[in-house]
């Protein structure tokens, strides 16, 4: 399975979060990211959003909510 990953402009935006959390977040392993080759950090989304017991939500809800955030 291909997983999507979001920029932190875009994790920001999902979420209601600001920069300097997300940054923190990645630094502190509360998410998974990759780096590429231009050195930006992108997101696996399903990371981004997870239940109290660090299960990931469902991914037809993250689809719906990233789809809404690229659409603003």
């Amino acid at each position: 399975m291909l997983r999507k990953t979001v920029s932190i402009i875009t994790a920001t935006e999902l979420t209601g979060m600001s920069r300097r959390a997300i940054h923190s977040w990645v630094q502190n392993d509360k998410v998974e990211y990759v780096r590429t080759a231009g050195g930006s950090v992108r997101i696996f989304l399903d990371t981004l959003f997870r239940t109290p017991n660090m299960q990931p939500i469902d991914q037809d809800i993250l689809e719906v909510r990233s789809e809404q955030a690229q659409s603003e």
